[in-house]
């Protein structure tokens, strides 16, 4: 009786701390959409109140009605969905070769690809931007998008890490019944590869989604903005209307809310099913 009494305290114990976590995560989503229920006088008020006197939920419609939302919005979506597709394809592609083909020098290239994580994206900013300004791709979203269909080596490692755990006789009893490379993968790996597309695909969305650095260095071009930069041009040198940079954030985040709330479970399982094999 002891014991079971001493287990339920520990229980009870380690769900307090779990709840006590949550809500230092929670809370500045909750400050954050507090903020966009409030008028300017009470945002810069001293005395903090989590809850409005007055809600102004007119915060969400004049943000619509003042700012460019929907442009942003637009914007945002294309670039994101070409992000997902590209590293759909080309890291489906990549790390199927280096999981089932026999190539001199594959181990040695996977090596290399790999130690392209250790690499910041912030010592190959200068170059890229030179690069795609003197293609021409400046103001355009074509370098925001088009680097997805050369692969990810985070994506290629767990897709590879993935394939390599479907049993090789599947692929050779389909090369016994005559399908080709393309057919094989087609067929018999991307239904098995599921779980390990849809973590890729959540990553690459919440990765895009939330890029801001990537548009201000790109675009210039207000009608191009995404909206993380639609959020920044809210910030004024002389003015900052915090309420409606909360409610503009706000209207940001409940895509990825949205889609972590349906796509968490897939993002489990594409994670605790993605075997260790080398």
């Amino acid at each position: 009786m002891a014991a079971r009494t001493s287990l339920n305290l520990k229980k009870s114990l380690i769900f307090l701390l779990l709840c006590l976590t949550a809500f230092f995560f929670v809370f500045p989503l909750l400050w954050m959409f507090s903020t966009s229920l409030k008028g300017p006088s009470e945002v810069m008020s001293l005395d903090l109140k989590l809850i409005p006197d007055k809600p102004l939920w007119s915060n969400y419609v004049d943000i619509f009605q003042k700012y460019p939302i929907w442009t942003h919005l637009r914007n945002t979506v294309f670039i994101t969905v070409m992000n997902i597709l590209g590293k759909l394809v080309s890291c489906t592609l990549a790390a199927y070769g280096f999981a089932k083909f026999r190539a001199p020098g594959k181990n040695v290239l996977f090596v290399v690809l790999i130690a392209t994580l250790m690499v910041p994206w912030s010592v190959t900013m200068v170059p890229l931007f030179i690069l795609f300004k003197q293609l021409g791709w400046h103001n355009t979203f074509l370098p925001l998008w088009v680097p997805s269909f050369f692969g990810d080596a985070f994506s290629i490692f767990l897709l590879r890490q993935f394939i390599m755990g479907i049993p090789n006789e599947l692929q050779e009893a389909a090369r016994i019944d005559g399908a080709g490379v393309l057919r094989i993968l087609w067929s018999v790996f991307l239904p098995n590869l599921k779980p390990a597309l849809a973590v890729v695909a959540l990553f690459s969305f919440f990765y895009t989604w939330n890029d801001f650095l990537g548009p201000l260095i790109y675009l210039t071009d207000p009608d191009k903005a995404t909206l993380q930069l639609g959020i920044q041009s809210l910030r004024t040198q002389f003015k900052v209307e915090w309420q409606y940079m909360m409610a503009y954030s706000v209207v940001s985040l409940v895509p990825c809310l949205v889609v972590f709330f349906f796509g968490q479970k897939q993002i489990v399982q594409g994670i605790a099913l993605t075997g260790l094999k080398s």
